[in-house]
C-alpha cells in the first residue's frame, strides 16, 4: 500500500548514487535547486572492506563478490544472466561500481566517437572528443588521476600525479613489449600516488578490487559525494525505485520506491535523472508502463534494453622463473594500445587495450594451480605451489564490443527481487568480430609474455565473470527512431527525463568506460544548467 505523498517535490531527483549519479549531483548542486538522490544500497564503511583482514580472498567470493547473484546483500537485486557467456558484475551502494573497480582509468580516443565514418560499423556519436575534453579535465581534477603525460596513443592530456609504480611485474611485462617493439605506457589510474584532496596515497596493498581501505582509490563515495552533500544535496539510502511515474501529459512527475522498512513511497519531482548503469536503467524504464508508454517509459523507439555491450575480456598470464610482486601493488600500472585502431589485415574491425595485471593472492594462486593441473594433490604439492607463488603476471585485453540489437536487457517473467520488482534478464552472445579480436589478443599477448621470459601461459578467454561494463541499452542520438536520448542526455519521449550512465553509450570503445561515464555526466548536467530557462522545450 502506498503511503501519503509525504515528501516535498524535488527539483531534481537522481536515481542511483554511483559513478554518474554522484557526478551529476555535485555538478548541479551549485544551482541551489532541491536535489534528492535515491540509492538502493547504503554506505560501505571502509573499515569493513575485505582488505582490512586476512580473509579478503574468501570474502571476494561471498559478501564482496563482484557478482550480485553471489553477493546477495540487502541493496542487491538478482540478474538472470543464464543466456550470456559473460556474467554480470556490479556493486549496489553509495559509490556504485567504483567501490570495487580496479581504478584503471582510460579516456576514449577521438576515433571512438566516429566508428561508422571511419570503419563503417555501429553509429557515430552525436558528440565528439573535443566537446568532452574540458569535462574530462574537470572530472580528472575531481577524481585525482595519476599517469604520465605524453602518451602517443592520445591527444595531449594533463597528469595530476606521478604514475603508479611499475614494480618487478610491470617492468617484466614492459620488457616483453619492448622486445616486440609495441606500444606501452604508464596507465592513467584513479589511484592517488601522493596525498590528494584529503585522500592519502596508495600503500600498495594490492587488493584494489575489494575496496580501498586506504582511501587512495577514487571511488565516488569519497570524491564527489562529500562535496555534493556539503553543497546541500540530499542522499537517501536504502531506497529501491520501482517505477517512474508520469502525468496525463506524459511528463515524469516522480518515482515510486520502497524505503528501508519496505514501505512503498512516492517522491515527486520536476526532473528525473537515471544513473543506474546499463542493466539497472532499462530495468526501471521497462517496468514503468502506463497508458502513454505501454512498452516502457521513453521506449517509443523500441530500443530500451537493446544493443547491450559488455566488453569481452581475455586474461593472459605468464608464469616466470623469478619471483615478482605477487598481488601486491596496484595491478594496472601500464597499458598497451598497440592494437587499438582498425587494421584490415587482422580480420576484424576496431581493437582493444591491454591492461597489465599483477599476480594472484595465496588462495587464488592455489586454486589456479589445482584447477589447471599444475599443482597435484599429495606428493609434490608444496613444491608445485612454490613454482607459482609470486611468479604470475600478465594482462587482460579489453575488447571493443559492437552494438547489436539482439543483445538485450529485458524483464524476467519469473525472477523478482526482495520487493517483488521484476529482475532484469541479460541475453547476450559474443559476435564473430569480438571473438576474432579475443583470439588475436590472446596470440599477441602470448608473444609478449614469452618474449618477457614466461615459462608457461595461463589463458581464460573470455573471462566468464567479467560483465562490469554495462553499456548501450538506452543509446544517445539525434534521431528519435534510432535512439532513446538526445545529444545532451534528454529523453526524446519524456522531456524532463535524463539518463547519464553507461546505457547511453553509442559504441563501447576498447577501454574501461568509467572515466567517460563521469565525463558525460558532467557534460549533460552542464547542458541542464545552461538550459534551465527552456529545459523542456
Amino acid at each position: 500500500m502506498t503511503t501519503e505523498l509525504n515528501f516535498e517535490p524535488a527539483d531534481v531527483l537522481i536515481i542511483g548514487a554511483g559513478a554518474s549519479g554522484a557526478t551529476v549531483a555535485w555538478n548541479l548542486a551549485e544551482t541551489k535547486m532541491r536535489i534528492v538522490c535515491l540509492e538502493q544500497g547504503g554506505w560501505t564503511n571502509p573499515a569493513q572492506y575485505p582488505t582490512t583482514g586476512r580473509d579478503w580472498e574468501s570474502r571476494a567470493q561471498s559478501d564482496f563478490s563482484i557478482n550480485p547473484n553471489r553477493r546477495q546483500q540487502p541493496g542487491d537485486y538478482p540478474v538472470n544472466d543464464d543466456d550470456s557467456p559473460i556474467s554480470v558484475a556490479n556493486f549496489n551502494g553509495v559509490g556504485g561500481g567504483t567501490v570495487l573497480y580496479a581504478g584503471h582509468y582510460p579516456r576514449f580516443h577521438p576515433s571512438d566517437f566516429k566508428v561508422n565514418t571511419l570503419d563503417g560499423v555501429g553509429d557515430d556519436w552525436p558528440i565528439d572528443y573535443e566537446t568532452l575534453e574540458p569535462f574530462y579535465a574537470e572530472n580528472d581534477r575531481m577524481t585525482g588521476v595519476s599517469g604520465l603525460a605524453g602518451d602517443p596513443a592520445y591527444p595531449a592530456k594533463q597528469s595530476l600525479m606521478p604514475p603508479l609504480p611499475m614494480g618487478k611485474s610491470g617492468t617484466k611485462i614492459a620488457e616483453g613489449f619492448n622486445q616486440k617493439g609495441w606500444h606501452w605506457w604508464p596507465s592513467d589510474s584513479a589511484i592517488a600516488t601522493q596525498p590528494y584532496n584529503g585522500r592519502d596515497q596508495c600503500i600498495n596493498l594490492g587488493a584494489c578490487l575489494h575496496g580501498c581501505a586506504q582511501g587512495a582509490k577514487a571511488s565516488t563515495d569519497i570524491t564527489y559525494w562529500p562535496e555534493a552533500i556539503r553543497a546541500g544535496v540530499e542522499l537517501r539510502t536504502w531506497c529501491r525505485v520501482k517505477e517512474i511515474n508520469v502525468d496525463d501529459e506524459g511528463m515524469a512527475n516522480g518515482v515510486t520506491y520502497f524505503d528501508e522498512e519496505g514501505v512503498e513511497q512516492f517522491q515527486a519531482a520536476h526532473v528525473v535523472i537515471m544513473a543506474c548503469n546499463g542493466v539497472g536503467t532499462p530495468r526501471i524504464l521497462l517496468n514503468s508502463t502506463s497508458d502513454q508508454f505501454p512498452d516502457g517509459l521513453a521506449n517509443t523507439s523500441g530500443l530500451v534494453g537493446k544493443n547491450l555491450m559488455l566488453h569481452p575480456y581475455a586474461s593472459i598470464n605468464g608464469i616466470f622463473a623469478d619471483e615478482l610482486d605477487g598481488y601486491r601493488g596496484p595491478h594496472d600500472s601500464i597499458w598497451s594500445q598497440e592494437f587499438y585502431e582498425t587494421a584490415e589485415e587482422r580480420g576484424f574491425v576496431r581493437g582493444f587495450t591491454y591492461e597489465f595485471t599483477r599476480g594472484r593472492g595465496v588462495l587464488a594462486t592455489a586454486l589456479t594451480g589445482v584447477n589447471s593441473g599444475r599443482i597435484p594433490w599429495g606428493q609434490g604439492h608444496h613444491e608445485a605451489y612454490r613454482r607459482l607463488h609470486n611468479r604470475i603476471a600478465g594482462m587482460v585485453s579489453i575488447c571493443e564490443d559492437l552494438p547489436e540489437e539482439h543483445n538485450t536487457v529485458t524483464l524476467d517473467p519469473l525472477l523478482k527481487d526482495a520487493h517483488g520488482i521484476p529482475a532484469p534478464k541479460m541475453t547476450y552472445t559474443i559476435s564473430e568480430n569480438s571473438q576474432k579480436m579475443l583470439d588475436f589478443s590472446v596470440e599477441r599477448a602470448s608473444e609478449v609474455l614469452l618474449a618477457a621470459g614466461a615459462l608457461d601461459l595461463i589463458v581464460e578467454s573470455p573471462i566468464a565473470v567479467g560483465g562490469w561494463h554495462l553499456m548501450g541499452t538506452a543509446r544517445m542520438g539525434t534521431d528519435p527512431s534510432q535512439s532513446v536520448v538526445n545529444e545532451w542526455g534528454r529523453s526524446h519521449d519524456v522531456r524532463n527525463l535524463f539518463i547519464v550512465d553507461g546505457s547511453i553509450f553509442v559504441t563501447s570503445a576498447g577501454v574501461n568506460p568509467t572515466r567517460t561515464i563521469q565525463t558525460l555526466a558532467l557534460y549533460i548536467s552542464d547542458q541542464i544548467k545552461k538550459r534551465l530557462t527552456n529545459l523542456f522545450d
